[in-house]
């Protein structure tokens, strides 16, 4: 059995641990179990569904301390950012309990039997019920919000489904404890074995998109291992639905009017929103549209400025580190960039400080719109909003983009709005788009290569991607879910063609 090691990126030390890579026999051990679990679960009542993630919300939240401490150690991340991360982690699964009790997830549709202008009709009930089994790849970037406690798992048992998750390689540790604090709480509640597992190591990863008890996945991660997925969940006899969030470069507009009224005060947002992190956050704003002038200059300068004042950050990993200089070397090399500012070195590990590129819009294209991990800055010289425009066309659609505009410039704003509307998921507007809000209305997603998927993996909707739609022809009530019966059920439904409040 292969035994798997944890690195400390602020010193770059590798340490053996006592997780084993998960072997092909254990897999199918884990998967049938949650297959099971699935079964148990996707006949608990909402109410009881609820109960269970506010549970899990309370074990984890319990083992707050060893849970940050142990991060700590294996991404390099600072104590406040973990912490509020871990609070992010345990308010979804608070959230997700509010979704399940509220019910209007399901889609709840009666049609009675009746006379229609085609003739008589059958009586027709539909609602959206769980998928099976869900997969969910842990990110290198969220050790908490996005991978074993992340908006997959919690989205996943709200709607019903079991869960097994693949340990992310740069936090093994953390994952691990993650599980126990998620699977000694269920267990506690009475939730069945297997409703959450883990699996560890490249190949169990592999094998787990393969195996036939699972019924979708969930993954943050990049643009190439997310094709690799995709291509094993081709070769499945029975493709599952894959949902991947996976590149992107969130362009940020600035016009000449926001550079006149606050220059000085979008300069230090800007700086802190392509840095915070260590400038690895899939919401980046990694490339900068600034007008060309003295205020643009100005802009640019105090940017660069910060930098020269920084101390070296860490990256989470090596494969991070030496993509972030072989990118921005290669910007430099193929694409006209000129570098404004260029990184230092830490003393140790894999730590580094920000690095900033100028381009002109005319010298703009896909060759030099690419998305680096870290604190990297393409800064986009442009005279007018037919370059802006141009420049769009050049930039991968992404999760989001920024528009920074001033009084007096309506028609810019409505402009750049579309421009953008058909090649985003999010709009920013005089704000950043680091920090996304979990909420009810928050979309997290964009076309490709943002992603493959037109669902949010943050936010209530994000449920949906667990769920499938089923109909009743003609049902007695008692093979109907209680959501589908006569009589108030409280939840929001549509009778008739008319909709319903939950009091209705």
């Amino acid at each position: 059995m292969t035994t798997l090691s944890t690195t400390d990126p602020r010193t770059g030390t590798t340490t053996p641990t006592l997780v084993e890579q998960t072997s092909p026999e254990r897999l199918v051990e884990i998967t049938t179990l949650a297959r099971d679990a699935f079964r148990d679960l996707s006949n608990r009542s909402r109410a009881w569904r609820a109960g269970l993630l506010l549970a899990l919300a309370n074990g984890v939240e319990q083992d707050r301390e060893a849970l940050v401490s142990t991060a700590m150690s294996e991404t390099g991340l600072p104590e406040p950012r973990l912490n509020g991360e871990l609070s992010r982690s345990v308010y979804q699964l608070r959230l997700f309990a509010d979704v399940v009790t509220d019910g209007g997830y399901l889609e709840a549709i009666i049609d009675h039997a009746g006379e229609t202008p085609l003739g008589p009709g059958p009586d027709v009930r539909r609602m959206l019920v769980p998928l099976g089994p869900v997969a969910v790849f842990g990110a290198s970037n969220f050790p908490f919000a996005f991978s074993v406690l992340g908006g997959d798992t919690a989205s996943a048992i709200a709607g019903g489904s079991s869960v097994v998750i693949k340990a992310h390689s740069s936090h093994l540790l953390t994952s691990q404890r993650s599980y126990e604090s998620l699977a000694a709480a269920a267990a506690a509640y009475g939730a069945p074995e297997g409703t959450v597992g883990i699996v560890y190591g490249q190949q169990a990863g592999a094998d787990l998109v393969r195996d036939p008890r699972i019924s979708a996945v969930g993954f943050t991660g990049s643009l190439s291992t997310g094709k690799i997925l995709q291509s094993l969940i081709d070769e499945r006899p029975t493709p599952i639905p894959f949902y991947g969030e996976l590149s992107s470069l969130n362009p940020l507009v600035i016009t000449t009017g926001a550079l006149a009224e606050r220059g000085e005060e979008i300069a230090d947002g800007l700086y802190t929103s392509f840095t915070g992190s260590a400038g690895q956050l899939c919401t980046k704003p990694g490339i900068a549209l600034v007008p060309e002038g003295e205020a643009g200059d100005a802009l640019v300068a105090g940017l660069v400025a910060r930098g020269e004042a920084a101390g070296p950050q860490t990256l989470l990993n090596s494969r991070i580190h030496d993509s972030f200089g072989e990118i921005r070397t290669r910007l430099i090399d193929e694409g006209r960039a000129r570098s404004l500012l260029a990184p230092r070195a830490g003393e140790q590990g894999f730590s580094l400080t920000p690095a900033v590129l100028e381009i002109d819009a005319d010298d703009v294209t896909p060759a030099v719109a690419e998305e680096a991990f870290g604190p990297l800055l393409v800064v986009v010289r442009y005279r007018d909003l037919t370059q802006v425009r141009s420049t769009l066309t050049a930039v991968p659609d992404s999760l989001t983009a920024t528009i920074h505009s001033g009084a007096g410039e309506e028609s810019e704003r409505q402009a750049l709005t579309e421009a953008v509307r058909d090649v985003v998921g999010r709009i920013v507007y005089d704000g950043y788009p680091t920090g996304v809000r979990v909420c009810w209305a928050m979309h997290h997603g964009g076309p490709w290569p943002a992603t493959n998927t037109t669902h949010t993996s943050v936010g209530a909707t994000a449920i949906r991607r667990f769920l499938r739609p089923l109909a009743w022809q003609d049902a007695p009530q008692e093979v109907l879910p209680p959501e589908l019966r006569e009589g108030r059920v409280g939840i929001p439904r549509r009778v008739d063609g008319v909709l319903q409040s939950a009091e209705g």
